[in-house]
């Protein structure tokens, strides 16, 4: 697709759909009538048959009037199907069968196949080819088991072009290293000139614009035009005029710019200031070099009204050639001249792209350009697609390992796609508690123990009571599906029955014995006597691990106790996205009616501004991760054991205990956040006003504490019922938790109408916070 979006659309804009064309008569006696595309079958070709005038379309012919051309054909390179497969291909919707690919419309395959009886390979019922899309006859095929490459990606692009398109940086010349002896000198080089000797002196002069340079008593001497070694003759001759028994050194200082031009079908035409060092490559890196309607195989260097060099691009990027690399001089002018013939290559070969051709015009050519064949390629096939007229394209089917083929001459615009080798093997699957799963090569005679010996063995958990074998079958009115229950351990000693024949794409699957589990484990760290990570069994239980653990230091902090786990981790992770999405839904959904109803440009500039602060939002949020931490309340192991916090263990558990802290924490919208000292007597309000008290923007009526156990609570009001008391009370935390804890969190959100696009976000405040609490992240949400 992207091949004919980027060329064949720009290079033939006039191909039409649907159009009618006459006959065409092959050479192997296939007839075939084009509608919008043509696919055609026959031996290799060295130029496409000419199209005789139109005439009424002939019926098929019987199988016994086939060239016995076409059966060798359709014999030596089809692929091979049983009759039961091929009657499940031609009840398939998107899949058909015939002796001749005529009458093929555009984007579909053919595949040539032969239906052999099953297990009689060399007895050939019938042949012929199967035709369809792509995705039909890939799914057709997987669906009968048929494993084939029936389609090459076309997703390429035209060669050469990406490589200008990088940093120029990367790829202009050194200033570091010293020029040569046939550097031209001109206006603007400065000459750094070293005497010793009987005189000693050194001398840093510009050529100036009128291509002189002046030294002490030498005077004015002309250099514009000298190349540097030149140079070096010249200024020892003039000064030896005046001084005796002394040495000089001459080096080039800063250099000169020059002023080059990049024109025609350029990337970015225009005028260069480029290093006097610069070559026509460096120009070209510098420019972004062609377009891709310009050429890379003819590039012309004009100097003075006359073309100097022609540069052929693929000169350096196939072969490394920069022999035409030559250095500018100022007012050089570079002109891309229109891209030449395209041809594009495609599927097994080395560099699939689309190539400039300059004088190569045969597929081997080609090829040759592309890189070769790799090592998948199948040479038996090869397929040329031509646009004919400009208004219909046929496609052209050959054998790419015949001479003649390879010096088939291509036109312009055809693709050229190699097909890979058919990868038709037959495999048996095993999987489970065996040494190594996997695929194995399928032949004829095999048995259950002689592929679980092919692996390894067994493993020592497998459950060898009974192991369970999937075969699949191909029938007349479909796939079927038959499951096979077999004895492993009888199968292993060698009886009969248990031990059966497999067939191709059978699988098995041997199970570990029930409830098998490894490597189990819980990590337990901070203020326990024996931290580290302990192997679990099977339903044990928060306290046990504990009293393995050795208790709980004495400077534990119960309260703080944070526990883990990964199950309670994907789920809040979920829960988190969903909100996440929620919330991008509705904040873009109101963004576009803005932007929709904007009618200034300053309105659509600020809403577009708006936009992208709310995309940067969203993708904050977006980054956060859950912490799946779970809200237990540790106590006595006496008193723990047997309570609803005891709790089963999973693999992965992480039990962190902390040290007693005597602080809490004050975060949101105050105005200094920060971490106070925990005092019985002091209430939330207390610690708010430690911290200055409520900013402008404080959002009083939605406060909550994050509790040091990770729950969070919020102050009900003044007065609430007590259910367990039965009575009305003041307090807005319950029975047996306190208002403020060591270690707890007071939150302080901010009011969401500061943030003018939030206020018509529903529920976006609960939103907000169920993020925080999920995620533990309250300073960067308030």
């Amino acid at each position: 697709m992207i091949f004919v979006k980027r060329v064949f659309l720009v290079m033939f804009s006039l191909i039409l759909a649907g159009s009618v064309c006459a006959q065409i008569t092959t050479p192997g006696g296939l007839t075939s009538t084009p509608t919008q595309q043509i696919v055609i079958q026959q031996p290799p070709l060295q130029t496409p048959p000419p199209e005789p005038p139109q005439q009424p379309q002939q019926p098929l012919p019987p199988r016994t009037e086939r060239s016995s051309d076409f059966e060798q054909f359709i014999t030596d390179k089809a692929i091979e199907i049983s009759e039961a497969q091929f009657d499940i291909l031609k009840k398939l919707d998107g899949v058909s069968f015939q002796y001749s690919p005529r009458n093929i419309i555009r984007d579909r395959i053919v595949v040539p196949v032969r239906i052999v009886k099953a297990g009689q390979a060399r007895n050939i019922v019938d042949a012929g080819f199967i035709t369809g899309t792509p995705v039909a006859l890939s799914n057709a095929f997987k669906l009968v088991g048929i494993k084939s490459p029936v389609s090459v990606s076309t997703e390429i692009e035209q060669f050469g072009y990406e490589l200008f398109r990088q940093s120029p940086s990367a790829f202009m010349p050194s200033y570091r290293v010293p020029v040569g002896p046939d550097y031209v000198i001109g206006p603007g080089d400065e000459i750094k000139i070293n005497l010793w000797g009987n005189i000693e002196g050194q001398f840093n002069t510009v050529v100036d614009r009128d291509g002189h340079i002046n030294l002490p008593k030498a005077g004015t001497i002309g250099v514009t035009g000298l190349t540097f070694k030149e140079l070096k003759e010249l200024l020892l001759k003039e000064l030896s005029k005046y001084y005796t028994n002394f040495e000089m050194n001459v080096s080039m200082g800063a250099l000169r710019t020059i002023r080059v031009y990049l024109v025609g079908n350029a990337e970015r035409p225009g005028s260069y200031a480029v290093s006097s060092l610069s070559t026509l490559v460096n120009a070209l890196f510098e420019s972004g070099g062609a377009s891709k309607t310009g050429s890379l195989r003819d590039i012309q260097l004009k100097r003075g009204g006359k073309v100097v060099v022609h540069f052929d691009a693929y000169d350096l990027l196939l072969r490394g050639d920069k022999t035409k690399d030559v250095r500018l001089v100022s007012e050089d002018v570079i002109y891309i001249p229109p891209v030449g013939p395209l041809v594009a290559i495609a599927g097994s070969v080395n560099n699939p792209a689309i190539y400039e051709l300059k004088n190569e015009k045969t597929i081997s050519q080609v090829i040759e350009m592309a890189g070769g064949l790799n090592a998948v390629a199948f040479h038996g096939r090869v397929q040329i697609e031509r646009i004919v007229d400009n208004n219909r394209q046929v496609v052209f089917e050959s054998d790419l390992s015949d001479a003649k083929t390879k010096e088939m001459t291509l036109r312009p615009g055809d693709m050229v796609k190699v097909y890979q080798v058919i990868q038709d093997k037959r495999t048996i699957r095993l999987s489970g508690a065996v040494q190594r799963e996997g695929a194995y090569g399928f032949t004829p005679g095999m048995t259950v123990r002689d592929l679980i010996n092919m692996s390894g063995g067994l493993k020592y958990y497998a459950y060898t009571k009974e192991a369970e074998l999937t075969r699949l079958s191909v029938l007349e009115t479909g796939p079927k599906t038959e499951k096979i229950s077999i004895d492993l351990e009888k199968a292993l000693s060698g009886d009969k029955q248990s031990n059966i024949t497999l067939q191709e794409n059978d699988y098995i699957f041997i199970r570990p014995v029930p409830e098998w589990q490894t490597n189990v484990t819980i990590t337990v760290q901070g203020e326990v006597k024996f931290p580290g990570t302990y192997p679990i069994g099977k339903g044990e239980r928060l306290a046990s691990v504990l009293e393995r653990a050795g208790g709980y230091t004495d400077r534990a902090y119960l309260r703080g106790a944070i526990f883990t786990r990964e199950r309670v981790r994907e789920l809040q992770q979920k829960n988190l996205d969903e909100l996440v999405s929620r919330l991008e839904r509705e904040i873009l959904s109101v963004s576009s009616g803005q932007i929709a109803t904007a009618t200034t440009q300053e309105d659509i500039q600020a809403r577009k501004a708006e936009t992208e602060q709310k995309q940067k939002f969203i993708e904050s949020l977006k980054r956060l991760r859950a912490t799946g931490r779970l809200t237990i309340r540790l106590g006595h192991l006496r008193l723990l054991k047997g309570s609803e916090y005891d709790i089963e263990l999973e693999d992965g558990d992480n039990l962190y205990i902390p040290m007693q802290n005597n602080v809490v924490n004050v975060a949101g919208s105050v105005m200094t956040q920060g971490s106070f000292v925990y005092s019985e007597n002091l209430s939330y309000k207390d610690y708010i006003d430690m911290s200055g008290g409520y900013t402008r923007y404080a959002d009083e009526s939605n406060i909550y504490i994050l509790k040091v156990d990770g729950s969070a609570m919020k102050p009900r009001g003044s007065v609430f019922w007590n259910s367990n008391r039965s009575r009305w009370e003041l307090t807005a935390f319950g029975e047996t938790i306190k208002e403020v804890e060591p270690g707890d969190t007071v939150v302080v959100p901010e009011k969401i109408e500061r943030v003018a696009w939030l206020r018509d976000i529903k529920d976006i405040t609960q939103i907000l916070a169920n993020v925080a609490l999920t995620a533990g992240v309250f300073k960067a949400l308030y």
